[in-house]
């Protein structure tokens, strides 16, 4: 059992808070001013608990040959909750996560140390500057996991940022974004759309109440210049403990519907979720 005291402090963001599982012995539960943001199970680092977090693991997984490494850019780290993960499932992976909170950063470096050898390295930094700073064709995968509170930053959504995303990427190379939406999915739309005018490959994975406009959720975009293993991702997504529904081809194009893409001028960050669509517990 999990006899840790919970942690709080101020962070450059809000007030972050660490809250051990009672029931696995180091595992917990990052909060900033509210609203969860990693689970960590130090003994179990490929454990992923959010279904947001699993789904992008499926894209992990899928990303290349099990077990090979790769490459990984993270834009928003957290509690580094996949870097983890890609880790000891892909040994020898080199992978940068960028974190705009110093704070933040700092309080996980405390309480949630990453293993010698881990192949990660966190930077203090904005992500959208740093992609623009980052050289061409250096990530195999970049993952983009970014909130301000409980909302995507809205200079993460635009066709100027897509085109950042795709000239850092490989060819071949996969982007995964969790993105959170809820009926009539505009913000959800317009990053489809914005992303299918710069790759030729996309797909969305997300929970079936999610995609029938039952509840806000979260959605998962991949984005690729190849195609997509859609096969491999649906099985993954169908199988797990927490069922998703992979949307492709004409089906995603019938979802994104008459949606436009987004500028930098336009751009506006996701919705601000309805109460307890992200609570705890």
């Amino acid at each position: 059992m999990n006899e840790q005291i919970p942690v709080l402090r101020d962070v450059d963001h809000g007030t972050a808070r660490l809250m051990p599982d009672v029931d696995r012995e180091r595992a917990w539960l990052l909060t900033v001013d509210g609203a969860p943001q990693s689970y960590v199970d130090l003994d179990a680092p490929d454990h992923l608990e959010f279904e947001y977090a699993r789904r992008l693991g499926h894209v992990v997984d899928g990303a290349a040959a099990a077990g090979a490494p790769l490459d990984v850019l993270h834009l928003g780290g957290g509690g580094l909750s996949l870097p983890r993960y890609v880790a000891v499932t892909r040994p020898g992976s080199r992978q940068d996560v960028v974190e705009a909170d110093g704070g933040l950063v700092a309080l996980v470096a405390e309480h949630l140390p990453l293993p010698e050898g881990s192949g990660v390295t966190v930077h203090t930094h904005d992500a959208r500057a740093w992609l623009e700073a980052a050289p061409a064709a250096s990530a195999d995968l970049i993952v983009g996991d970014v909130f301000g509170g409980s909302r995507v930053p809205a200079h993460l959504t635009s066709v100027a940022y897509a085109r950042e995303v795709r000239r850092v990427l490989r060819p071949g190379g996969t982007y995964a974004a969790n993105l959170a939406d809820g009926a009539p999915f505009a913000f959800l739309r317009g990053q489809l759309a914005t992303f299918a005018t710069v790759f030729p490959e996309t797909a969305l994975v997300a929970e079936p109440a999610v995609l029938r406009g039952r509840r806000f959720g979260n959605a998962i975009l991949v984005a690729s210049d190849a195609p997509l293993d859609v096969p491999g991702l649906t099985r993954r997504a169908a199988g797990d403990a927490f069922p998703a529904r992979v949307e492709h081809g004409a089906a995603l194009v019938r979802f994104t519907g008459n949606a436009a893409p987004v500028d930098d001028a336009e751009a506006v960050g996701s919705p601000v979720p309805p109460d307890g669509a992200f609570g705890i517990g």
